[in-house]
């Protein structure tokens, strides 16, 4: 193994190896630079840059200090956001794309939150949707409507159906917050923004998943129809 591409490389397909093979999970400390260099015969710059790439994914965590080093991570969620963000900006992947995406998961996750939803999250739902009535301001009520499709995937407890959605909405919350500003009737959108998402909360309440699923699509395609036709 050498200390160029190849070697970088190798610790690259070392590492991820041992995650997806389960030898190391998440929290779990991996060996220090100069321990994996030896064990692998790599450079220390390849470790190094190897860990880079993995942190950068989201996929490990280092810290100085007692109990510090490199670890497994938990939480790739804002990682994933970050790179889906990137993909959408270069225009790897298309809007329409994305929407397409967005009304599988976002389905799956109403269909789920239907039959997990209690009284604490119905209420939370009902508070975001409250905020989204009284904001006057786009940003705010942006910002709101992305924590209300998120809790509904939280809802449903499937972690990844939740991480890909907070993907999806911060890669076009940008997009979607300029075109809102362009909007000559922004307050008529806001209202029927409002009016889909309280009919979304019934259906929940209801417990009926699929016609959950069916208001949570047809808001988005709206929505996207609209913001960015």
């Amino acid at each position: 193994m050498t200390s160029g591409v190849g070697g970088f490389e190798a610790v690259l397909d070392h590492l991820t190896t041992e995650i997806l093979e389960g030898r190391v999970g998440p929290g779990d400390r991996l060996l220090n630079e100069r321990e994996l260099a030896v064990q692998l015969g790599a450079s220390r710059s390849a470790v190094r840059e190897a860990i880079k790439v993995l942190q950068a994914q989201g996929v490990v965590t280092s810290h100085t200090g007692p109990g510090g080093g490199t670890r497994v991570g938990a939480n790739q969620g804002p990682a994933l956001g970050r790179m889906l963000k990137l993909h959408v900006a270069l225009d790897a992947i298309s809007f329409s794309e994305v929407t397409e995406t967005r009304v599988v998961l976002e389905r799956a996750a109403a269909v789920a939150a239907a039959e997990h939803r209690d009284d604490e999250s119905l209420a939370e739902l009902e508070s975001m949707l409250q905020r989204m009535r009284e904001t006057q301001d786009a940003a705010e009520f942006n910002e709101i409507d992305t924590a209300f499709h998120v809790a509904i995937a939280r809802i449903g407890a499937n972690r990844l159906v939740r991480d890909v959605t907070i993907a999806i909405r911060e890669a076009v919350a940008s997009p979607i917050l300029a075109a809102e500003k362009r909007l000559p009737d922004w307050e008529a959108l806001r209202g029927q923004l409002n009016v889909e998402h309280t009919d979304i909360l019934d259906a929940l309440r209801l417990g009926d998943g699929d016609l959950a699923a069916e208001r949570c699509e047809a808001h988005i395609r709206q929505a996207h129809r609209a913001l960015l036709p």
